[in-house]
């Protein structure tokens, strides 16, 4: 015979469950997606921005393209001088989608990453800080920078252009100028390019879009990562695991977030990009996200992902 207890216990945990969701049903999608984001402006409002004690490096990195890697690097950069700190990009792809987001369209400029890997020009000759927001810096990019292979083939210290121009830029910045992050912005495949950006990094952050092959296609760049972790950069880690492009209420987001967080619990971010209309068209106004449309879902939680970096350095 059944426990009548157990029946009681029941009935009133759906009545619970009931309430509950009546309570949810009155807010809207909308109204839901507000008032998460005024929750997480609260929190970044209250826990600020966490000013690193000397500067931190990153290489932004996958060899799977599409996956908001540019987008990752501009609006983090964004939000994080947007809150005080000091901070470089350096756009080490040559189709120059960084220095478009931040106002340089590559078209024009004379000064790019090129010359500094051709040690024509040192950084600090190229920098040039973004208009519309104080204390972000960039160092420009251009088509010709697709020939770097080609053109450093038979140098033996071709490995180490950016970490030696890297280096001299920070050493001999004043405590007033330093850069407290840089982020270089590396191109989809592993050229000289990205291998430069890795012996040069102290970290690597990873956005991992939310889609189904999401971690399949990161073997191929962890495998590089230990190569030379064990031959060039015994100092690289991977620190920072970013899921993007998510689409909300989807068992398929769901299922990657959980699976990435499974692979990577200590370095992936409890805050996930959504796919977003805005961050894909701020762009094409030379503009990024932080500042095209500030209030936005998808401007909010780089903010906060840029915050949670801060913290976890």
């Amino acid at each position: 015979m059944s426990d009548p207890r157990k029946k009681v216990v029941r009935q009133k945990v759906s009545g619970n469950e009931s309430a509950r969701d009546d309570f949810s049903s009155k807010f809207s999608p909308i109204e839901q997606q507000l008032k998460e984001d005024f929750r997480r402006l609260k929190k970044v409002e209250k826990e600020g921005f966490i000013k690193p004690s000397e500067t931190r490096i990153f290489a932004v990195a996958n060899q799977k393209g599409g996956v908001g890697k540019t987008s990752t690097v501009v609006n983090i950069a964004a939000a994080m001088a947007q809150n005080g700190l000091k901070v470089l990009v350096i756009d080490a792809d040559p189709q120059g989608n960084a220095s478009t987001a931040l106002g340089m369209p590559p078209a024009g400029l004379e000064r790019t990453i090129y010359n500094v890997f051709l040690r024509g020009l040192q950084l600090k000759d190229i920098v040039r800080e973004v208009e519309s927001i104080p204390g972000l810096f960039v160092a420009p990019s251009f088509i010709d920078l697709a020939s770097v292979d080609m053109d450093l083939m038979n140098d033996d210290d071709k490995l180490y252009r950016l970490k030696e121009a890297i280096d001299v830029y920070v050493n001999d910045a004043s405590d007033q100028d330093r850069i407290d992050y840089i982020f270089i912005d590396c191109p989809p495949s592993m050229s000289l390019l990205p291998l430069n950006a890795l012996i040069a990094a102290h970290e690597v952050l990873i956005p991992v879009q939310a889609e189904y092959y999401a971690l399949e296609g990161l073997s191929q760049l962890l495998r590089t990562i230990t190569t030379v972790q064990e031959s060039n950069n015994p100092q690289l880690k991977i620190s920072t695991i970013l899921i993007t492009m998510v689409t909300t209420n989807t068992n398929l987001g769901e299922d990657v977030i959980s699976n990435v967080r499974d692979y990577f619990p200590d370095i992936t971010l409890k805050t996930v990009i959504p796919r977003s209309i805005r961050i894909a068209e701020a762009p094409s106004f030379g503009e990024t996200v932080i500042t095209y449309d500030p209030r936005s879902t998808g401007a909010i939680a780089y903010i906060a992902a840029a915050q949670e970096i801060t913290h976890k350095g």
